[in-house]
């Protein structure tokens, strides 16, 4: 049975654009359109769709209205459909949080050649055919009302230094941006080891990515940038397009060498050498995602005596990178994202 997508946009140029791709791959199909969110909810009520794919920016009721009436009534894979701005990145980064499953970067300018159509095709396709089998995780609503306080977080002594001697390196990708915020939820504010991620997402949407993070969370987080030191209690987010190594001087050094599968960045290429950095100080933790990367570098963490997690099967939105890592015997901890938050905790309170 080919995969049914109901494509919602406003633009009757994406609409062709984003049609043309599906009816072009056997594997898809097109359930149907809409102009906006209103016209999608009355569609997705009569027709029987497997993945939508939701412009950001539309009149009537934009994609982030759409989104939460969707999930909160018929939850389903939606892929997002963003304009490279810096007011779509931030609008996308919400939509991720609320439950989309990934989103595409529309073209800032009309496809001129096949080379461009293929490009985009190969995205669309790839993105939609992973969205249709993804977990879409949803809270289970409450037989009464449950009064419940906040996770009362350790504190620790500020260290004598600012540079981290420990070193957390997370590696997602799909699903990552909801998981990470659940991780980050348990994390005190001066947590004495430097934070690197490592999130698979395109160039222009990892600076919003990293301040949402930073405007939710007690901590720093910030886009890595050239020279930036890994400090105590500080989140870096690699930025997109760029592999992030930390040199012996524990700063951040980007280049944009090869794609490593693909990828750039590429949590193994950030994973590789922290060994010969940190020695055994190093919690190395793969969360939800497609692909492998990230297992070598846990191969590696776990050789040189660092620690490892990998998010389990039933919460992870794309079990396969850190299934890879759990299957080659790799992971140290397998656990459901919201015991991945403390354990990190607890783990770099206990290690000397």
């Amino acid at each position: 049975m080919p995969i049914r997508v109901l494509v919602v946009d406003d633009s009757a140029f994406m609409r062709k654009l984003i049609i043309e791709i599906i009816q072009a791959d056997p594997e898809l199909e097109v359930a149907g359109y809409a102009r906006n969110g209103k016209d999608a909810l009355e569609k997705l009520e009569r027709l029987e769709v497997d993945v939508v794919t939701l412009d950001v920016e539309m009149p009537v009721m934009n994609g982030l209205e759409t989104l939460e009436h969707i999930m909160k009534t018929k939850p389903l894979p939606v892929v997002m459909v963003s304009s490279q701005t810096r007011k779509g990145s931030e609008t996308t980064m919400k939509a991720l949080a609320l439950g989309a499953v990934d989103f595409i970067a529309k073209p800032s300018g009309q496809p001129t050649g096949a080379h461009d159509f293929d490009v985009i095709a190969a995205e669309v396709t790839q993105k939609v055919r992973l969205a249709a089998t993804a977990k879409i995780q949803v809270e289970e609503p409450r037989v009464r009302p449950v009064v419940s306080k906040p996770p009362v977080l350790p504190t620790f002594d500020r260290p004598a230094t600012k540079v981290a001697d420990k070193l957390v390196i997370i590696g997602s990708s799909t699903g990552g941006p909801k998981a990470l915020e659940g991780v980050f939820s348990s994390i005190p504010a001066n947590l004495p080891a430097g934070i690197v991620v490592v999130q698979h997402m395109p160039k222009d949407f990892t600076r919003s990515f990293a301040e949402r993070l930073d405007s939710l969370f007690p901590f720093p987080v910030k886009e890595a940038a050239n020279g930036d030191l890994v400090e105590n209690g500080k989140v870096l987010i690699a930025p997109g397009d760029y592999h992030l190594v930390i040199n012996n001087d524990r700063r951040v050094q980007l280049n944009q060498d090869e794609r490593v599968m693909f990828l750039r960045p590429a949590i193994d290429v950030t994973m590789e050498n922290l060994p010969s950095i940190y020695g055994k100080k190093i919690l190395g933790v793969i969360l939800t995602g497609m692909g492998r990367d990230g297992a070598k570098g846990m191969a590696g963490i776990k050789q040189a005596g660092g620690i490892t997690i990998a998010q389990d099967r039933a919460t992870s939105t794309i079990y396969s990178m850190p299934r890879v890592v759990a299957e080659e015997g790799n992971a140290d901890y397998i656990l459901p994202l919201d015991m991945i938050g403390k354990t990190i905790t607890d783990l770099i309170s206990a290690m000397r």
